[in-house]
């Protein structure tokens, strides 16, 4: 039983900064690909950054500059550090874990909320 357990969203005025955590437990090893997507009301959900177990990242063009992923893999886990909040930042963001095809997870989401 595979669980990514997200946390660290909240309210944040515009400028500001959040930081999202996102651990992994159970029978998953070596995730090639872990990520942060984010979901707008009325919106499809969008890619925000991914980290591969090599270290390349990729980030949207909306984000760069901004917005820093990293991860650990020895204990699973991804961060997503996010700076300069703007309002259009405002979504449920979600962790993302995918094994290149062979499985791919999802956490449960967590809100940010950018507003003065």
């Amino acid at each position: 039983q595979v669980r990514l357990v997200e946390s660290g969203g909240g309210t944040v005025q515009p400028g500001g900064s959040l930081r999202l955590s996102c651990a992994v437990s159970g029978s998953i090893f070596s995730i090639y690909l872990m990520g942060w997507y984010r979901q707008a009301p009325g919106n499809q959900r969008e890619l925000v950054a991914t980290a591969t177990i090599g270290g390349t990242t990729n980030y949207s063009d909306s984000v760069k500059g901004r917005f820093t992923i990293s991860r650990d893999n020895a204990k699973n886990t991804v961060i997503l550090q996010m700076n300069s909040l703007k309002p259009e930042d405002t979504a449920v963001y979600y962790c993302n874990v995918d094994g290149l095809g062979r499985y791919a997870y999802w956490g449960q989401g967590t809100q940010v909320t950018v507003s003065s």
